[in-house]
């Protein structure tokens, strides 16, 4: 028998996730049926959707997330012992699943990539959701041009960070907003974005007038409030958004949302184009990404920080670390 650790939501989270909405269950895991693997956890991934998501699960309910674990015991010969795979199964340190049955979307079960010599940790992040998230997100909703101006927010992060260096890997003029003078600097000097600023400390309005005097052709936005709208009265006739996320507002509480100044004018007078996204749209096409992506990093055009924590015992800590923005790129737990 195995004896398994997994992290199980107890409660709602109320602002931030508390250390007491989530409970470490132990217990043992039953023996293989025909068709399933066991999985030991190596990688697992924290990221801000995890968050965004609590209120459309039922509690209690398994923290789930990306992770990146090796097959040690296997009933399936399409994936011996030794194999590595990543799952949806999150925040547990073994599991069992049946590759062969269908799962739903975002829950499915594959083999790592091939890294190419690239740390298998990037598996949950460049090279994983993270990546495949600013590929297509960027790409096919933004569809920029050489020339144009792109701004990113939450640059610094997982998606936002990839975001900017593939506008760069395609022509364009890119700017990011951040929330640190480090990450500011770590924008300009490490990854080539054009501008960076700190949104805490600047005039958002006045630093955007004054590093894109022209207006701005492509948004992706990570973060939504009122920093979106003040980019979006400076977009250009047709600029195309691409909405990724919204963590301005992930720890609100629903009843009482923020508000920002309304957008319809800009919308309307500019004619602009804005789209959110899940990226399990793309779902059969995620190879394609991770080739392009894995192909990038290892030529050099592309930098994939990892901000590492260790321990099981550690995965809350990192979560809210990640939500509080303490990350450069992304979050990750070895486990």
């Amino acid at each position: 028998m195995v004896k398994a650790r997994k992290y199980v939501v107890k409660k709602y989270f109320d602002g931030v996730p508390k250390r007491d909405d989530f409970e470490i269950e132990e217990y043992e895991l039953p023996p293989l049926k025909d068709g399933e693997i066991l999985i030991k956890a190596e990688w697992v991934s924290v990221d801000p959707y995890l968050r965004a998501y609590n209120r459309f699960n039922k509690i209690p309910y398994d923290q789930f997330s990306f992770q990146v674990g090796k097959v040690e015991e296997s009933k399936d010969p399409n994936y011996p012992v030794g194999t590595k795979v990543v799952t949806h199964k999150g925040w547990c340190d073994y599991c069992i699943v049946n590759p062969s049955l269908p799962t739903a979307p975002g829950q499915s079960i594959y083999k790592m990539p091939d890294m190419q010599g690239l740390p298998e940790s990037l598996a949950v992040g460049a090279i994983g959701m993270p990546g495949v998230t600013a590929y297509f997100g960027f790409l096919e909703i933004c569809k920029p041009k050489p020339g144009e101006t792109v701004v990113v927010t939450g640059a610094a992060g997982a998606v936002g960070s990839l975001v900017g260096q593939i506008a760069k890997i395609k022509g364009c003029k890119v700017i990011g907003f951040a929330g640190s003078d480090d990450k500011v600097q770590w924008l300009e000097q490490d990854l080539g974005f054009d501008k960076a600023f700190n949104y805490k400390t600047v005039n958002v309005t006045e630093a955007l007038k004054q590093a894109a005097p022209n207006g701005v052709d492509c948004y992706f936005d990570n973060v939504g409030g009122e920093i979106s709208s003040q980019i979006l009265g400076q977009m250009n006739v047709l600029g195309r958004i691409s909405v990724c996320g919204s963590i301005s507002s992930y720890n609100e509480d629903p009843a009482q949302m923020p508000k920002a100044t309304v957008v319809q004018p800009a919308m309307v007078f500019k004619q602009l184009k804005m789209e959110g996204f899940l990226v399990w749209r793309w779902d059969g096409r995620w190879p394609e990404a991770f080739a392009q992506l894995t192909d990038w990093i290892k030529s050099g055009k592309m930098k994939a920080r990892e901000h590492i924590s260790e321990g099981f015992e550690n995965l809350y800590d990192a979560f809210v670390g990640m939500l509080a923005g303490k990350n450069f790129g992304k979050a990750v737990i070895k486990i």
